[in-house]
């Protein structure tokens, strides 16, 4: 067996006079790369799978030409581990996309991994440099080869909750009128303990009939006369965004908010909420502007909790867009620290057009900055309510996920979890309640001042 010293004596005696040796190779040869973690995020939108790795992954990946919807991947300079072995049972019974998981060594220094996949998808496959708190990740998205349309999506979803609504009032009503038509009844009975009699004739009401598609002018009327409201919980998956000194995440309390928020929003008759995310997984902040304006949504909201440099600094904020220069040097901090979410995140530049990327999120508008202006100034009166503002007036910079030019959209941090003050406010269920009520008020408050305007949406 050579020692190294031996090997790089022989080389440097066989090298061609004036070439050098590079000794920088020499540990890939000595072995693979080492897997350090790895993690799978399903969601509606797609399911992302992550291998982190101590020096950089090559691979290739095919689906099984049989009929089968199987994913194959295949990875070179690894041998199988146990870390590699966890992906088996990191697969959630609700992922839509991967119904498990099986891996192997196909051959020496090649791992092999068979995704069966509970639909057709289309794969993208790409790797990202280390970024802290990350080393090397070759990352492969798993996105559904017809997309949704996500008006249709939010159309459906009003006239279920409608039809449920109806259900429910008719059921209430039977019940009030079978009370009256039994006086004798004990509070409390139960209908099986009654004593038997003929039961009251059902109440006559017309159910829209569940197993008919709506037409297409039925829909498009309904999607003109609808107002949206696009809630943008920050980070996710791969993001966790700001963490706090006792380790709460940003990404999970943003969505705790949006969440509930969402919740407080539909109980408004003919308003429904677009959720850019509603669970635990990425979204590119250009994609977040695109989903928003897919459903020509009335206004953009961005939920955040964002960290500082000082522990010391709190205060709710609320951010508009600036066409210049940011209104403030924390403004530009702040917005410089969100438009680098999708290094942490991970995106796959290749996939996208970089001129169109790039035309769409510098496009912005004097009358969409002037309308988020109002909608901050309603969201932030109200927050001064439930505790202490870090500015009292809106700030302006140039957030990215803001860059909707015909959207009115704002950037709200609720807190600043670095603070530990503010970070226990966060964990507290009935602070975030008051948070949700407060931006709940100033939405509405700005809707009442600036009625939408009946515009015609596509399907």
């Amino acid at each position: 067996m050579w020692r190294r010293r031996d090997w790089l004596s022989w080389v440097g005696r066989a090298a061609p006079a004036g070439y050098s040796v590079l000794t920088l190779g020499w540990p890939a040869l000595a072995h693979g790369a080492s897997i350090l973690a790895v993690r799978l995020w399903p969601a509606a939108d797609y399911t992302r799978l992550t291998l982190e790795s101590d020096t950089p992954l090559s691979s290739r990946h095919f689906i099984t030409p049989d009929g089968t919807p199987r994913l194959v991947v295949e990875i070179e300079g690894l041998e199988l581990d146990a870390a590699l072995k966890e992906l088996v049972g990191k697969v959630r019974a609700d992922d839509p996309y991967v119904a498990g998981i099986r891996v192997g060594q196909f051959q020496p220094k090649v791992v092999r991994l068979v995704l069966d996949l509970k639909q057709s998808v289309k794969p993208q496959q790409f790797t990202l440099l280390p970024t802290a708190p990350y080393q090397h990740r070759l990352v492969l998205d798993l996105y559904p080869t017809v997309e949704k349309d996500p008006l249709l999506e939010l159309i459906r979803e009003k006239e279920a909750a409608e039809r449920k609504a109806a259900q429910s009032i008719q059921d209430a009503l039977g019940d009030f009128i079978d009370r009256l038509e039994r006086p004798g009844e004990r509070p409390g009975e139960k209908p099986s303990e009654r004593p038997s009699a003929k039961p009251p004739a059902p109440v006559q009401t017309p159910a829209p009939a569940t197993d008919i598609e709506p037409s297409d002018s039925h829909l498009k009327e309904v999607a003109n006369r609808l107002v949206i409201v696009a809630l943008d919980p920050g980070h996710g998956g791969e993001d966790p965004g700001a963490i706090g000194p006792t380790g709460l995440r940003e990404k999970d309390v943003v969505l705790q908010i949006a969440l509930q928020l969402r919740d407080r929003l539909h109980q408004v008759r003919g308003l429904r909420v677009m959720m850019t995310r509603d669970a635990d997984f990425f979204v590119p902040l250009h994609e977040r502007v695109r989903k928003a304006r897919r459903v020509q949504a009335d206004l953009f909201v961005s939920i955040h909790a964002d960290a500082f440099m000082q522990p010391g600094a709190r205060g709710a904020s609320v951010f508009a867009l600036s066409s210049g220069a940011a209104s403030s040097a924390t403004a530009r901090w702040m917005a410089s620290r969100e438009n680098a979410a999708d290094a942490v995140g991970g995106v796959n530049v290749s996939a996208k057009d970089p001129q169109v990327l790039q035309a769409l999120l510098d496009m912005s508008t004097s009358a969409q900055i002037k309308d988020s202006l109002k909608l901050g100034n309603e969201v932030l009166s109200r927050l001064g309510r439930v505790g202490r503002l870090h500015k009292g007036h809106v700030e302006q910079a140039g957030f990215a996920v803001l860059k909707a030019p015909d959207v009115p959209s704002i950037l709200v941090e609720t807190a600043f979890i670095s603070n530990p003050t503010e970070e226990a406010h966060l964990k507290d269920p009935e602070y975030r309640a008051q948070l949700v009520e407060a931006l709940y008020t100033g939405i509405r408050r700005y809707f009442a001042r600036n009625p939408p305007l009946a515009r015609p949406r596509s399907l």
